[in-house]
């Protein structure tokens, strides 16, 4: 089977790692991370790569729906592949199931930490727009939920580094630290078509993604 691939920038390095060992590199097309920010766009940006996917059997979208930005958008003359999560952090620690144990805890990445849009960067822009004690106390009603800031260690970048500057950000948002471990399985199954669907939603061809196929809720248990 034939594939295409089309991924987000901050997992660049997660996923190449798990394509190591495969016979034949698909293709891939890149998304900026910065797009995440704003689903309307990020829906633009799908929509244009998926009309570029010819000549293949399948398209695999590793992300999650992301803010629903992937409702509406229409498939070509191939299957579509989605895993069945809501971002990139949930798919990268195996399951919501999991993400959902950490619901305080905001997650970083090497990749988050490169992005060339990613919240810290807005916390410094508004910080030298409203000046420190303003700029601080709207992050800190953004961060009120949260208790934790955590580096997700997917064991495919410099730790230490990205360990260096998650704990800075904690410092600064006033926030507790925690490194927790990721797990590449998720993005693995995709690549290897093991499209349970109940982890997996898969888009017959030439079809219109829809609200229904982007159901998340039944894959959490009840509190």
């Amino acid at each position: 089977m034939k594939k295409i691939i089309i991924a987000c920038k901050t997992i660049e390095k997660e996923l190449k790692a798990a394509l190591e060992g495969q016979i034949e590199e698909p293709e891939i097309h890149w998304l900026e991370s910065g797009l995440h920010n704003v689903p309307k766009k990020l829906n633009a940006r799908i929509q244009k790569e998926l009309d570029r996917c010819e000549d293949c059997d399948a398209v695999l979208l590793v992300m999650g729906t992301c803010g629903n930005s992937v409702v509406g958008l229409k498939t070509g003359g191939y299957i579509t592949v989605i895993p069945r999560v809501d971002d990139c952090i949930s798919m990268l620690m195996g399951s919501m199931e999991e993400r959902k144990a950490y619901s305080a805890t905001y997650f970083m990445t090497e990749g988050w930490l490169e992005g060339e849009r990613n919240i810290w960067r807005e916390y410094e822009y508004c910080i030298s727009k409203y000046g420190e004690e303003t700029g601080k106390s709207i992050f800190d009603m953004m961060f009120r939920n949260y208790e934790t800031v955590a580096l997700l260690d997917t064991g495919c970048f410099d730790v230490c580094k990205a360990d260096a500057e998650t704990k800075e950000i904690a410092e600064k948002l006033d926030l507790g630290y925690g490194r927790i471990s990721g797990t590449l399985s998720y993005v693995g199954d995709l690549l290897k078509e093991k499209w349970d669907p109940a982890r997996f939603i898969v888009i017959p061809p030439c079809s219109v993604i829809s609200d229904e196929d982007c159901n998340l809720t039944y894959l959490l248990p009840e509190d």
